[in-house]
């Protein structure tokens, strides 16, 4: 059963289009290639001492400018073997695969096999009679259910555990009134999605949606040929790892993938108009305020901010408070943008991996940061800014 279009054009051989899109997408001529080489120059200038401060192995930066993109690899994807940094190199990227799940989502209620209204239950008929039955699918996307944790406890192990402990939740807030960031909220929105559209989400994602968003180089479960792509990340020990299995990973932080396709997925966000009419609508769905909570919005995988907005304000809308403590959040109802122009961005993490990634669809510009250690969040925010704002000043020029 094909439960997405294909995006158009389609794509073909995997290696082979990742390096011609590359190509295909730098500028032309002598401006462009002083474009090229004035981002170049803002990508090092922020980005080596970055790595060096931080004593990251690995990293892959994208930048997307007026639907150009361009990649630069430094380092290496495995200090042992010496192996660098290249244009297929996997990286995790931790809690950014939210804003995929928050796209099938998206597509689900497109599409109309749910609304975000309906109660859990309505997909998972072992919710019923427990707390999670008076919420609906929206206050698990957006983290407002009131109050499930941050991570699973250590007895849930797998997805066999999941349904003991969603009837043995007991919530602190009534739901819609505070934003606790949480993997078993937007995990619980993932699996309640694929429910509605019959077919499992790990399936969903690799057979239909990422094809659909021409994605061709990222995973939730990386295959043998592939392997020899995948990057090792560091831990704070300096130890090679990668992520280990959990409840409900692939919905809340199982995504690998290139700097190119990642950069690629912020493309189709800014510009979807190639992509099939409920993705475009699912797309839109992810782009727009539901809760307000300080200076950001909150969407479903995105946060959101009005666009210029300041260094101080996106690093406080991803501190450590907003990540680890309750925040009361404003209904937004109608739902709604925080200004005109909006800045959309999401971190994400893992034992041995960062990510960043930010766009601004208005100015058609955004920025992928892939690293192979997870090193602190305002590191990547500070240098990620910068970049953004010379890229606008050279848009501008």
């Amino acid at each position: 059963m094909r439960l997405f279009e294909l995006a158009k054009p389609t794509v073909g051989a995997r290696h082979t289009l990742v390096l011609a899109l590359i190509a295909a997408s730098l500028p032309v001529g002598a401006k462009a290639d002083e474009t090229q080489q004035r981002i170049a120059t803002v990508v090092d200038e922020a980005i080596k001492p970055l790595m060096s401060e931080n004593d990251i192995p690995g990293m892959a930066v994208g930048i997307t400018i007026d639907g150009r993109s361009f990649v630069w690899n430094y380092g290496l994807a495995d200090r042992e073997k010496a192996v660098p940094v290249n244009h297929s190199t996997l990286f995790e990227i931790g809690s950014v695969s939210k804003t995929f799940t928050a796209t099938l989502g998206a597509y689900a209620h497109a599409k109309g096999k749910l609304s975000f209204s309906d109660k859990g239950s309505a997909h998972m008929s072992a919710l019923s009679g427990s707390a999670l039955d008076r919420v609906n699918l929206l206050d698990l996307g957006t983290y407002t259910a009131g109050g499930l944790p941050l991570q699973f406890p250590d007895d849930v192990a797998d997805n066999s555990d999941i349904t003991r402990f969603y009837r043995g939740w007991r919530p602190s807030y009534e739901p819609g009134t505070h934003r606790v960031y949480s993997n078993p909220s937007i995990g619980l929105f993932g699996y309640l999605a694929a429910e509605s559209l019959g077919e499992p989400f790990p399936l969903l994602m690799e057979k239909n949606l990422l094809p659909a968003l021409g994605l061709n180089k990222t995973y939730i479960t990386v295959a043998a040929l592939e392997i020899q792509d995948y990057a090792f990340g560091y831990n704070k020990a300096g130890k090679p790892v990668r992520v280990t299995p959990g409840a409900l990973d692939a919905q809340a932080y199982g995504i690998k993938t290139t700097a190119s396709d990642l950069l690629r997925f912020i493309e189709v966000n800014i510009d979807p108009s190639r992509l099939e009419p409920s993705l475009q609508r699912a797309i839109a769905s992810t782009q727009i305020g539901y809760y307000r909570v300080g200076d950001m919005y909150q969407s479903l995988g995105w946060e959101l901010y009005a666009w210029p907005t300041t260094l101080d304000t996106v690093l406080e809308g991803n501190s450590s408070d907003m990540a680890l403590e309750p925040q009361p959040a404003v209904r937004l109802n109608p739902p709604q943008k925080p200004g005109d122009e909006i800045l959309l961005n999401k971190t994400g993490s893992t034992d041995g991996f960062g990510a960043y990634a930010a766009f601004v669809p208005e100015r058609r510009i955004g920025i992928v940061l892939l690293a192979n250690r997870n090193f602190p969040i305002p590191a990547r925010i500070n240098a990620a800014f910068t970049i953004l704002k010379a890229v606008e000043t050279i848009q501008e020029h």
